[in-house]
C-alpha cells in the first residue's frame, strides 16, 4: 500500500470517529405522542410559547426509532436501515443526514458530542 493509500485510510477513519462522536437526540420538551398503524410518527413539542405536533411519515417514523434505538448514533442507525431496506448504507445514511437537518431545522432533533 502507497502511502496516500494509508492517508486516505486514516481520514475515513477519522472521519467515521467524528460521525460517531456526534449523536442526534430529540431536543428537551419533544416527546412521541403515537405511531400510528399506518406507520406515521406523531411527535408534540412542548415549548414557551405553545404545543406545536408534528408527523413524519412511515420513513421518518423509522429513522426516529432507530436513532433511539442506537441512543443517537447516525452511523450505527443508518446501518440498521441499511439491513431493513435492503440498501446500501451509504445512501441510508446521506437520506438519515437530510431527514435529521429537517427535524433540527424544526428544532425536534440536536446534535450532543
Amino acid at each position: 500500500m502507497t502511502g496516500e493509500g494509508r492517508a486516505l485510510k486514516k481520514v475515513s477513519s477519522e472521519r467515521l470517529a467524528l460521525e460517531v462522536s456526534v449523536r442526534f437526540r430529540p431536543v428537551p420538551g419533544v416527546k412521541v405522542t403515537s405511531v400510528n398503524a399506518d406507520g406515521c410518527l406523531e411527535l408534540l413539542a412542548e415549548s414557551a410559547m405553545r404545543p406545536a405536533y408534528y408527523r413524519c411519515g412511515p420513513m421518518g417514523a423509522a429513522m426516529w426509532i432507530a436513532l433511539c434505538h442506537h441512543d443517537g448514533d447516525s452511523v450505527a442507525a443508518a446501518n440498521t436501515l441499511a439491513r431493513m431496506w435492503h440498501t446500501d448504507p451509504v445512501n441510508a445514511h446521506a437520506d438519515l443526514e437530510i431527514w435529521v437537518e429537517e427535524m433540527r431545522d424544526a428544532g425536534l432533533i440536536c446534535a450532543e458530542p
